[in-house]
C-alpha cells in the first residue's frame, strides 16, 4: 500500500456532529494505516470569511488560511466532511474557499485567454456531504448539491478524481445504521486512494 499525505478538513463549525464523527473515523482510520494526516476543523480557524470588496481588493490573508493553503499544497488526498445546508456547505466554509482559494494559489489565468492553468494537478478529493434528507431525493427535488465543490473548487483547480460520499437522511437512520457508515469511512480512511 502507497503511503499518502493526507489533508482531513471537517467544514462542520461544531465538531459534535454526525460530520465530526465521520471526521473523527476517517482521521483514525488513516492513520492507522500510516498515512501522513493533517487535520483542520473549520470552526476552529480564525479569520474573516467575508469579500468585503469581493476579488477587486484582495484582502490580506489570515495566518490561519495561510495554513489551509499550506496543508491542500502538501497533500496528495483531500478528504472534505460537511452537512448539506440548503443545498450547499456551511457558509463558514464557503467563506474559507472564497478567501484562500486565489489566483497563484489554486489556479492561474491565461492572459488574453478564456482558459486557465490548473495549480493544484496531481491531487485527489472525496467530498462526504450529510444530509437529512435521501440524496437521490434531494438531486430529484433540487438538483446537484455538490458542484459547487465537486466542479467548481476542486477540479476548477486540478484536483482529480474528486470522489463523492453522500448520506440521509441522517436524522432518521437507526443507531446501528450510522454505526456502520462511521465503521466504513474509517475503512476509508485505511484505504485512501
Amino acid at each position: 500500500m502507497e503511503i499518502k499525505k493526507v489533508f482531513v478538513l471537517l467544514g462542520h463549525t461544531d465538531s459534535e456532529t454526525f460530520s465530526g464523527a465521520l471526521t473523527d473515523a476517517y482521521e483514525k482510520g488513516a492513520r492507522a494505516a500510516g498515512h501522513q494526516v493533517e487535520r483542520i476543523n473549520v470552526g476552529d480557524l480564525h479569520f474573516d470569511p467575508v469579500l468585503h470588496k469581493g476579488y477587486k481588493v484582495i484582502q490580506e490573508l489570515e495566518p490561519d488560511l495561510k495554513r489551509v493553503q499550506e496543508t491542500i499544497k502538501w497533500a496528495d488526498h483531500i478528504d472534505i466532511f460537511y452537512p448539506n445546508w440548503w443545498g450547499t456547505m456551511p457558509a463558514y466554509l464557503k467563506g474559507m474557499f472564497d478567501r484562500m482559494y486565489l489566483p497563484g494559489f489554486a489556479f492561474r489565468f491565461r492572459k488574453e485567454s478564456a482558459l486557465w492553468d490548473k495549480l493544484l494537478k496531481g491531487k485527489s478529493a472525496c467530498v462526504y456531504i450529510t444530509m437529512n434528507t435521501n440524496p437521490l431525493l434531494a438531486q430529484f427535488f433540487w438538483g446537484d448539491n455538490s458542484n459547487e465543490i465537486r466542479r467548481n473548487i476542486l477540479e476548477f483547480a486540478g484536483i482529480s478524481p474528486v470522489r463523492l460520499v453522500k448520506i440521509g437522511p441522517v436524522e432518521k437512520m437507526a443507531k446501528e445504521k450510522l454505526d456502520k457508515i462511521i465503521t466504513r469511512t474509517e475503512e476509508a480512511g485505511r484505504n485512501v486512494r
